[in-house]
């Protein structure tokens, strides 16, 4: 346990009071910066994009499926790698559900990997997901957004951090069929752009902590007596969901 102090119902319900009004300051914070957010100014695209997807190959403006806004999720699956990356498969878990209620709100969302379509296709199938996820492969898109880089800008890169990485980093490399520098070399971020008198530009993007808003377990295991528990092992605890161990109850798996 946490060696949580122990107290009475009215000692609980004046730090709650005292909680409640930073709370109330974060809420009303995040609003704001939530306003500031929309404020950016939009940059036209006028480069021609071109992805691999279900249903053969479609230009950027295609992906908006008819709607005005496409937001973009940057999933790290290399066209070398075996599997998609487990921290962004929870965040495709997280995802997955929301799209009637994103599309009632005039909003598509799309995943965007260099893998090839056939990588996608079958990864999608083992995880049981519904939402569009296309291949950038034949394409500067990842590279111009500066979510993917190759191996030689990575290693560069990295230098002497690449002994001190965190244990994640390794973790994830060896779950894609990966090593360190080739895994990296395919970063995450989130995208996001709008349609107007049929010219697209680009609205937004975010990428490092900046996706948590994506992976919505963290919020609800904010909220949760022990937090997200991780205790330095940043992010270890998280697999593909068909790869918890179900049988064990009562107990957290550290690695």
């Amino acid at each position: 346990m946490t060696g949580n102090k122990i107290g009475t119902h009215e000692e609980w319900l004046a730090a709650r009071d005292q909680l409640l009004v930073r709370e109330k300051e974060y809420t009303r914070l995040g609003d704001e910066i939530a306003r500031q957010r929309r404020a950016l100014p939009w940059v036209p695209v006028e480069k021609e994009y071109r992805f691999d997807t279900d249903d053969g190959e479609k230009a950027l403006v295609e992906l908006f499926d008819g709607r005005s806004q496409l937001l973009i999720y940057h999933f790290m699956f290399g066209p070398s790698y075996a599997a998609g990356c487990p921290t962004n498969s929870s965040i495709a878990d997280a995802v997955n559900g929301l799209l009637p209620h994103l599309h009632a709100r005039d909003v598509t969302f799309v995943f965007v990997s260099r893998a090839p379509m056939e990588k996608l296709q079958a990864f999608k199938l083992r995880m049981g997901w519904s939402f569009p996820w296309v291949s950038s492969g034949r394409s500067d898109f990842n590279f111009d957004f500066g979510v993917s880089h190759t191996e030689q800008q990575m290693r560069e890169a990295l230098g002497p951090m690449l002994e001190t990485l965190p244990p994640i980093a390794a973790q994830n490399a060896s779950a894609t069929g990966t090593d360190v520098v080739t895994y990296l070399s395919e970063g995450w971020g989130f995208n996001t752009f709008v349609r107007n008198d049929g010219a697209v530009y680009h609205a937004y993007s975010t990428t490092d902590r900046g996706v948590e808003f994506l992976m919505g377990y963290y919020g609800i295991l904010d909220h949760a007596p022990k937090g997200r528990d991780e205790d330095g092992g940043f992010q270890l605890w998280i697999r593909r969901h068909d790869e918890y161990d179900h049988a064990t109850t009562g107990s957290f798996n550290r690695v």
